[in-house]
């Protein structure tokens, strides 16, 4: 019998209150701008009028040295005077009470003869926190459930499924894509507050368009936040109309808007990046995805609930998953001499040493691999039981945890700093002739 779904529509009984508060229009100098020479005030313009206290506006250099004297509010508009500012990036933090009562914050960059940084890096920002660490861990876990989940399902378990093994898929997937969407709110919300730093309260009523505008990292938030609502509205009424062709755009644009990370971190940012870059790092979390993502389905709804799948899916995915982890080491190693100009980066470099541990944890993981691929394949192809066999559910789980454990390796070496490139040494003639 086909399952019944009511979906309840309800209207709110009285509009909803507008919010009040002051919106920024314009900054002076502007979000990143780079200045040839010093301004002489740092100057805002908001939608309404305001109050503000003497410092309303604080401008730190890049070693924390206030640069700003006392702000003044004069109707819409908030100026502060500055000194003299030198060549450097400097960071503006701002505050402002609305005509609602309410205490509007913001922070923003700028540079005289110098690039600025993203307001993500402004000074008083502490960079990524363990608590980033693991939210970056738990929304690389749900982009496995999703991606993984829905190529196994297309790719591997083309045959129908029992219901109970159906459920079960559509649990899992289902939750993936709804962690996507709340923990990458989270993980925005966690670097909005480090930037700002502000009290969660405060953040409520925070100007974040410097972040959400004026970084890749703000950019790709929103383009992911709406692809993947995206994918799970595909989920959603293929679980609704049990119309299977309807997952194939949900993984096209889960994979598609996997992109987003590799867009907005080390492969595309900093020095020796190239679209090689970008593209190697993609291909490396999309194959790592799908491989982790298959070895959950694998382990928790074809084995125990779906017995007369068993061989066939456990073949399929075993041929799949040679390909995925070539495409995984392959990135990896290209990726790993592009971030790491010398060898000796490795034990001497933060960097180094969590890309040691993720490669240790990828070793066990192609000797868990190889165990199943060699030992247990052919058993199952011959049609043979065994301890082998027996014990295989408990594998396929533990080789799962190890690859949840290389994604919290990733995880934290995608909020870590690569070590600097080596500058380039000016020939002997050159130097000579100076």
């Amino acid at each position: 019998m086909r399952r019944l779904a009511v979906v309840v529509l309800a209207a709110l009984a009285f509009p909803a209150s507008a919010f009040a508060h002051a919106n920024l229009d314009s900054t002076s100098p502007k979000y990143r701008q780079r200045l040839q020479s010093a301004p002489r005030a740092v100057v805002l313009h908001f939608d309404q009028s305001v109050q503000a206290q003497p410092n309303a506006i604080v401008v730190k250099n890049e070693f924390g040295k206030t640069l700003s004297t006392t702000a003044s509010a004069h109707g819409e508009t908030v100026r502060v005077p500055l000194r003299r500012l030198p060549r450097g990036p400097y960071t503006v933090r701002w505050h402002v009470l609305s005509e609602d009562g309410h205490v509007v914050s913001g922070v923003f960059t700028f540079g005289v003869r110098a690039k600025a940084p993203p307001p993500t890096e402004a000074y008083g920002s502490s960079g990524p926190t363990t608590t980033e660490h693991i939210v970056r861990w738990a929304y690389f876990l749900s982009l496995a459930l999703v991606l993984g989940g829905l190529g196994f399902r297309l790719l591997l378990g083309r045959d129908e499924l029992p219901p109970a093994a159906e459920r079960r898929f559509y649990w899992i997937v289902g939750i993936g894509v709804v962690a996507t969407l709340e923990v990458g709110i989270a993980a925005f919300i966690l670097r909005a507050e480090d930037a700002l730093q502000l009290p969660f309260v405060r953040l409520l009523y925070g100007d974040l368009s410097s972040i959400s505008g004026g970084t890749r990292f703000g950019e790709a938030f929103i383009a992911m936040t709406l692809g993947y609502a995206l994918v799970a509205a595909f989920v959603f009424l293929a679980w609704l109309t049990d119309r299977r062709f309807l997952l194939w755009p949900a993984l096209l644009l889960g994979i598609g808007f996997a992109s987003g990370l590799s867009l907005s971190g080390h492969s595309a940012v900093d020095p020796g990046s190239s679209w090689r870059s970008e593209v190697a790092d993609w291909a490396h979390l999309s194959a790592a995805a799908l491989w982790i993502g298959g070895l959950v389905q694998l382990a928790f709804v074809v084995w125990p609930k779906a017995p007369a799948l068993r061989r066939t899916a456990f073949l399929r995915f075993s041929r799949m998953a040679s390909g995925l982890i070539a495409i995984v080491l392959g990135a990896g190693v290209y990726l790993s001499i592009v971030r790491l100009p010398q060898l000796s980066d490795l034990w001497t470099a933060g960097y180094g040493r969590v890309l040691l541990v993720k490669l240790g944890l990828v070793g066990l993981a192609l000797t868990w691999g190889a165990v199943h691929h060699f030992v247990a394949r052919p058993a199952i192809e011959r049609g043979t039981d065994g301890p082998i066999l027996s014990r295989l559910p408990r594998s396929l789980a533990g080789e799962s945890a190890v690859g949840m454990a290389i994604l919290l390796a990733a995880a934290v070496l995608v909020d870590s700093k690569p070590p600097p490139r080596p500058a380039p040494v000016a020939p002997v003639a050159a130097r000579v002739g100076r």
